[in-house]
């Protein structure tokens, strides 16, 4: 099992020997994505020795808790923090993405529910209407039923009026001849007995034919008592019309008044944006800027590498060469002066460190290899693919060409330390040869070219060259704060601008439901005044037609009273001419 693990060392003191190598384990790992804390286990391990204190490492352990291979961990712990960074960047964007539609659906939600509030308010607004126009149409048929009642009182009185003025006639034709007869009389003439009896019996008939105007009169009173009902039922509607216009008044003022204000951000708003444009550009044109010294950054960075290569290519012509050198020397006279076993025992671990050196790089050389094997093995999978599981392996090959290009510019440095220390150990080995009184063969030494001065030049170019390169990063780096701080500036600015957007949205959306609300309560105003009016010009011309009749009716009244006064005196004098008997005898 693979484990992450922290080399320690203890010195030992003069009785306990030399210093012990331990392995403190860290995490273990479970699957290749995932890895567990454990428990800090130390176990020991003699092979670690070589490394430095503190260094992390993996280490594989056989069942037995035995150590089977040593790893340093820095090249793979990188391999996983990438992996883990595009992990965490996949799932950000997805997140965004999620987040995107949750407000996009709550916005629908929000929208959906708003418009069926609008609807469900516009249908109460109907359905009211509609009962109000069902009550007006039931008065306007009540005010046509009293209309009628009207009518037919109206012809009733016309009737009675008719009878009234033929009786009256006839009461002419009666006072004319109780006339002729006092002219008889007084000129001598007297009535008979049986003429006496007739004339009684006229002034019966005519005191009966006298129009009786009780019953028009209550059926008058019924009328105008109809005529105040329906006008009692009427005011509250105009009340309600009158509160109406009120309303539709006001709401008026407010459109106006929030006609102005949308006006007046609606101006500030575009001020702000023009505003937010140039900054914008200002952005755009710094962010030009900034790809271009990028690009120029990225050039010398080539360059760089190229010197870097060249530097590699001349090293291994000199480390692989036999007759030139590295301008590499050792201090030879402190060699020859140092004891024989010294001299020894810094060969033989001069040799130890370069067998672990050379098992290290051996075992990266396998894993690069293991790479090239997944990279074709990937490629081979993309030729056959179905196109949707194609942009799943181009990531995966992109990725795993990452991690081949890392782990090879890794191991070129580590190729030419390995030939360095190997030439190293050839120095002491022939001092040590020639102090063991062996032969020693310098022809291969004497014959040497010396890259040094070359190898030289190159640093120094380098070494410029990085420098401006620092320079150009430092400025790179504080062109990127100053535009991370102006997008920072322009993303609040735009959050801001879309918060206002939205609020002139809703303003504007209030003030298209206001204009609406306010038309549609116009309407109504209109719709109330043009049904009501024509019924209450109705009513007024019944109330004026009933005025009519009531002062017809009182004349008919009137004249009814004087003909019974007037049939009275006929009956008066004709009763005093009866009480005379001597002038009914003569």
């Amino acid at each position: 099992m693979l484990y992450l693990a922290e080399v320690q060392k203890q010195k030992g003191g003069l009785l306990s020997g030399g210093a012990k190598t331990e392995l403190k384990l860290l995490a273990c790992q479970r699957t290749d994505q995932n890895w567990s804390t454990v428990s800090e286990e130390v176990i020991a391990a003699e092979d670690a020795s070589k490394l430095n204190d503190g260094a992390l490492v993996l280490v594989e352990l056989n069942p037995n808790r035995q150590v089977q291979r040593i790893q340093e961990a820095g090249r793979p712990l990188v391999n996983i923090l990438q992996n883990f960074s595009r992990q965490l960047e996949k799932f950000k964007l997805k997140e965004d993405e999620i987040d995107q539609w949750k407000e996009s659906l709550t916005f629908q939600a929000q929208e959906m529910n708003r418009r069926e509030m609008d609807m469900e308010a516009r249908l109460e607004q109907l359905q009211q209407m509609e009962e109000e126009f069902q009550r007006l149409e039931t008065q306007k048929q009540e005010v046509e039923t009293s209309h009628e009642q009207i009518s037919q009182l109206q012809a009733e009185i016309e009737r009675h009026r008719q009878e009234l003025e033929g009786a009256w006639e006839h009461l002419r034709g009666e006072q004319r001849r109780l006339e002729e007869c006092q002219a008889n009389f007084q000129q001598g003439m007297v009535l008979d007995e049986a003429q006496s009896r007739v004339m009684s019996e006229l002034l019966e008939c005519l005191s009966n034919k006298v129009a009786p105007t009780e019953t028009v009169r209550e059926h008058l009173n019924f009328a105008f008592e109809l005529v105040e009902t329906q006008q009692a039922t009427l005011n509250p509607h105009w009340e309600k019309l009158e509160q109406q216009k009120t309303v539709a008044t006001q709401q008026q003022e407010e459109i106006d008044r929030l006609s102005e204000s949308f006006s007046d951000r609606q101006n500030a708003w575009q001020q702000a944006h023009d505003s937010l444009e140039q900054q914008i550009t200002q952005l755009k044109l710094n962010t030009t800027t900034l790809v271009s010294k990028e690009d120029y950054v990225r050039i010398v960075k080539e360059q760089l590498q190229h010197q870097e290569e060249l530097y590699q290519q001349i090293h291994a012509l000199a480390a692989t060469s036999g007759n030139v050198v590295l301008s590499q020397k050792v201090d030879v006279e402190a060699l020859e002066k140092m004891p024989l076993e010294e001299l020894q025992k810094i060969v033989q671990d001069l040799l130890d460190k370069l067998e672990i050196d050379s098992t290290f790089v051996q075992d990266q050389e396998h894993e690069l290899k293991y790479k090239q094997e997944s990279i074709e093995e990937i490629e081979n999978k993309i030729k056959e693919a179905p196109d949707q599981d194609q942009i799943n392996l181009e990531m995966e090959l992109a990725d795993e060409k990452d991690l081949y290009q890392m782990l090879n510019e890794t191991l070129v440095g580590q190729r030419r330390n390995l030939l360095q220390r190997q030439k190293l150990i050839k120095q002491h080995q022939n001092i040590l040869l020639r102090r063991q009184g062996q032969t020693v063969n310098n022809t291969e030494e004497n014959n040497q070219i010396d890259f040094g001065p070359i190898l030289l030049q190159i640093e120094t170019q380098r070494q410029q060259q990085s420098q401006e390169l620092q320079k150009l990063e430092h400025e790179i780096d504080q062109m990127r704060a100053a535009i991370e701080m102006d997008q920072g500036m322009i993303d609040n600015h735009t959050h801001d601008q879309q918060n206002k957007q939205q609020e002139l949205k809703e303003i504007e959306e209030k003030l298209l439901s206001l204009r609406t609300a306010t038309a549609e309560c116009w309407g109504r105003v209109n719709l109330y005044q043009e049904t009501l009016q024509p019924i209450q010009d109705t009513l007024d011309g019944l109330r004026h037609k009933l005025q009519g009749i009531a002062e017809s009716l009182a004349q008919v009244q009137e004249t009814g009273d004087y003909q019974l006064q007037t049939i009275n005196e006929m009956r008066q004098t004709l009763q005093g001419l009866m009480s005379q008997p001597e002038l009914l005898a003569s």
